[in-house]
């Protein structure tokens, strides 16, 4: 039986104008081709794919600034996805978003943090992700967006992207808990500390097990939210598993350990929307990272070996 009484409405956002290298924009492409709908659907859900978000591509733009590369299309992009995933929720349905580089999450949180503020719902947010995503313009090494995406989530950096959604935090640092971090900027690394934001790196998950890990932060989550967000980048796993991923970084999660935290946050029954970034297909080796995503998914969603 489906482990959520929903229709699950996928969103693909074909987006790489936040990252430094091509490839991510045919993820939800690649997801696709896996299976995903299929996949879903032999768990008992009612699937409906909604199509990609139109993204131009960044052939027919300018940087525009240095520090916030293809700033205008991002936003004007990230709105759309917002303005699409809160309409999904505000129906009753759960928005699985594919990707897509991690910028999406900007438009993703943007909607789910709209819904939560109208709902009167307390918004948890899993981050499982190698990298932070806690660069602002000032401490950026790139300027490449998806690196920003979760300290806008949390009302820092540009304010255009911060009012994508509307001009309020979409969560609250206590109420975000990131996942397998292991490449984290000088700059991100003084706002993690500023606002003591939960982070539980690979070395944390080494020394404890990801079994204790998530418990403590899903016991955390059952106390302080109503709703959780899950924004799996893929390049959370080692790219001994899933290789084809935007910025791949040795020494991630195994396969086990990603199922097993899918499988934990499924458990919760508190899961009220998901999201995948950073496949790229271009890396890959016969798709199998996104066999692999899509696998990851399930777990999510509430498939079990019994």
């Amino acid at each position: 039986m489906p482990q959520i009484d929903k229709s699950i409405r996928l969103i693909g956002f074909p987006m790489d104008l936040g990252a430094g290298r091509r490839g991510v924009d045919m993820g939800p492409s690649a997801l696709r081709i896996a299976g995903m709908v299929h996949r879903i659907q032999a768990l008992g859900y009612e699937v409906v794919d909604e199509g990609d978000i139109q993204v131009q591509t960044r052939e027919l733009q300018d940087f525009a600034d240095e520090r916030l590369r293809y700033l205008p299309e991002i936003s004007r992009a990230s709105q759309q996805l917002a303005d699409r995933t809160l309409e999904v929720l505000e129906t009753g349905d759960f928005p699985l978003i594919l990707g897509g580089d991690h910028s999406m999450s900007i438009g993703t949180l943007g909607g789910v943090g709209a819904y939560c503020r109208k709902a009167g719902k307390r918004l948890g947010v899993i981050w499982i992700d190698a990298h932070a995503d806690m660069n602002v313009p000032a401490t950026t090494p790139s300027g490449n967006i998806h690196g920003m995406p979760l300290a806008v989530s949390l009302g820092h950096g540009d304010e255009g992207l911060c009012s994508i959604g509307g001009a309020f935090p979409k969560v609250k640092p206590e109420n975000v808990a990131v996942i397998a971090a292991r490449s984290v900027d000088p700059g991100e690394r003084e706002l993690i500390k500023k606002l003591a934001l939960p982070t539980y790196t690979m070395f944390e998950i080494d020394r404890d097990g990801i079994y204790k890990i998530i418990t403590l932060v899903l016991d955390r989550m059952r106390s302080q939210v109503d709703h959780i967000h899950v924004s799996f980048d893929l390049d959370s796993v080692d790219p001994s598993v899933a290789k084809g991923v935007g910025t791949p970084v040795s020494g991630g999660l195994t396969f086990r350990e990603t199922h097993l935290i899918m499988e934990a946050i499924a458990e919760t029954g508190m899961l009220g929307s998901l999201e995948i970034a950073e496949v790229n297909p271009i890396l890959d080796d016969m798709n199998n990272s996104a066999q692999f995503a899509v696998g990851c998914v399930t777990s999510c969603l509430g498939k079990r070996i019994i």
